[in-house]
């Protein structure tokens, strides 16, 4: 154990899953004891508690949303990169350039990237649909990018990245950022203009937006959610998809029991199925 960790017992592991789950919808498994642990234990520390029980009763109890928000972000994983699964990208710049070339100019356009963490992802989409297509500088353009992580939010809205993000980027991407100095890169501004951060608990009745998108990123997401979950999260995304629009989901997850209103039509791609049927009418 490192210093500064405190030990815990099943029980408190059991309340502390509890509790995540109830909050954020987040499942976790008995392998993420450790990181629970070392991700907690600081948090503990800092509020002069003497165990994890003495936490969750303090969350509880007198604990702040600010107290509640700190318990969330720990507990979330921010794994992402520019260009993360590229097929999806390749994917969605097809897609628009069907409506640009079916649409007037000026027309809305608009794009969410749920579970955004650190921004590469919602970036991502800007600067390669910029660049394909120039075009959608004269589109009603925005894209949403929430996450229930304060921090990551926080960080992604800088637009400011460490230098060895360009890593695995084919020279033609990487010149698609500009160098900020001192070992880093950053967003152009024609991109992070076009992109809007948000904080979002996924599991929340009521979504402040309304929709409709023409395409939903929610990729590496829902394996955080047990199968209800994910079946609900799924569904209500699909009520927000314009006609023509699709879903792009991580490469190890399915939409379960949120799969009924959706066809496949790629590689982790999904359209909703009225489409096939105005197609076979």
């Amino acid at each position: 154990m490192e210093q500064g960790e405190i030990s815990l017992s099943d029980r408190e592991f059991a309340r502390i899953k509890s509790r995540v789950y109830q909050v954020a919808g987040i499942s976790l498994s008995d392998a993420k004891r450790t990181l629970v642990v070392s991700r907690l234990s600081k948090i503990v520390r800092a509020l002069g508690l003497p165990s994890f029980d003495a936490y969750v009763d303090y969350l509880e109890r007198n604990g702040s949303a600010s107290d509640g928000q700190d318990f969330v972000n720990a507990l979330t994983t921010n794994l992402t990169r520019f260009y993360r699964e590229d097929h999806h990208f390749e994917h969605l710049r097809s897609h628009v350039a069907g409506l640009i070339a079916s649409k007037p100019r000026g027309t809305r356009l608009r794009i969410w990237s749920a579970g955004c963490s650190t921004g590469q992802e919602p970036y991502t989409i800007g600067m390669d649909l910029l660049a394909a297509l120039p075009e959608l500088k004269r589109w009603d353009f925005k894209i949403l990018a929430t996450d229930i992580d304060t921090a990551v939010l926080a960080k992604a809205a800088g637009g400011v990245y460490p230098e060895n993000e360009l890593n695995g980027l084919s020279a033609e991407r990487a010149r698609l950022l500009e160098r900020a100095g001192s070992g880093s890169i950053r967003i152009p501004a024609a991109v992070r203009e076009l992109v809007s951060f948000k904080p979002l608990n996924l599991i929340e009745p009521n979504w402040p937006m309304k929709g409709p998108f023409d395409a939903i990123f929610c990729r590496n997401v829902a394996i955080y959610f047990d199968k209800p979950t994910q079946g609900q999260v799924f569904s209500r995304l699909g009520k927000l998809l314009a006609p023509e629009a699709f879903l792009y989901i991580g490469h190890s997850e399915n939409l379960g029991s949120g799969g009924e209103g959706f066809r496949l039509v790629g590689k982790t791609i999904y359209q909703i199925k009225q489409v096939n049927k105005r197609a076979a009418a």
